[in-house]
């Protein structure tokens, strides 16, 4: 269960307080004992398609932990009575997790992005952490799964051992995805955003500074502005009104 005393919510959704120490030494424990448990990187896009959508806020608020991926938030729960937070960014994380996976011989599962980039990733994050083991790899077809094709995910997820499943549908999908699971699939389920593509070299991250001023939406945006655009116009001003009518207790 998660501390209540340990989290805010942010515009209806809740966020909580937590380091990257902390959070990965928490996945690693459901982990090794086998949990079935959602975690999610929460940013400003996140918590919009939560306030827009109930039933995404739902999956997204049931989640076992939700960390402050968007330096937004961070800013929000330094004032709402944790003035140290630091960012908990999904990619960032990621790694984290797999480094402990590798030390520990914990099996890790990846779930989404395009084929070929699921093959990179597997060579890229092998590289990386030469004791991981990457029992298993899917990427899915760009439609909702029949029943019998859900089901047999599942059993391959189950049959292949993994106990940590990185989960890179996008946003809200991925969260939908993951809380629809738990119960289902015996393994630590992490949504992870953009992390593939960054990883897998497909896109570029912003710049650290630029993530410290809480710019990498501006960054983002330069890079993929076709895509990216219209997230950004109809979120972020709207984000930043409901925020300060939030901090005004209006």
């Amino acid at each position: 269960m998660n501390d209540a005393s340990q989290s805010r919510v942010i515009v209806g959704t809740r966020v909580d307080s937590t380091s990257y120490a902390e959070a990965t030494a928490r996945i690693m424990a459901w982990a090794r004992a086998g949990e079935s448990r959602t975690v999610i990187a929460a940013n400003v896009h996140v918590v919009m398609e939560c306030y827009d959508n109930v039933t995404c806020q739902e999956a997204v608020n049931s989640a076992d932990l939700i960390t402050p991926d968007g330096m937004p938030l961070v800013w929000v729960l330094r004032k709402l009575g944790f003035p140290e937070q630091t960012r908990v960014y999904g990619p960032d994380l990621t790694l984290w997790v797999l480094a402990a996976a590798a030390k520990e011989g914990v099996p890790v599962g990846l779930y989404g992005g395009l084929p070929d980039t699921l093959i990179t990733l597997q060579r890229v994050y092998s590289k990386r952490f030469p004791a991981l083991r990457i029992v298993y790899a899917y990427s899915p077809p760009f439609r909702p799964l029949s029943t019998e094709e859900d089901r047999a995910v599942v059993r391959a997820i189950s049959d292949s051992g993994c106990r940590i499943l990185l989960v890179g549908l996008g946003c809200p999908k991925q969260e939908l995805w993951i809380a629809r699971h738990k119960g289902q699939v015996p393994a630590v389920m992490l949504a992870v955003g953009a992390a593939f593509d960054f990883h897998a070299g497909r896109i570029p991250q912003a710049p650290c500074w630029m993530q410290r001023l809480g710019l990498e939406w501006f960054f983002r945006l330069l890079v993929e502005p076709r895509r990216l655009w219209k997230r950004y116009l109809k979120h972020n001003p709207r984000f930043v009104w409901l925020v300060m009518r939030q901090l005004c207790g209006s």
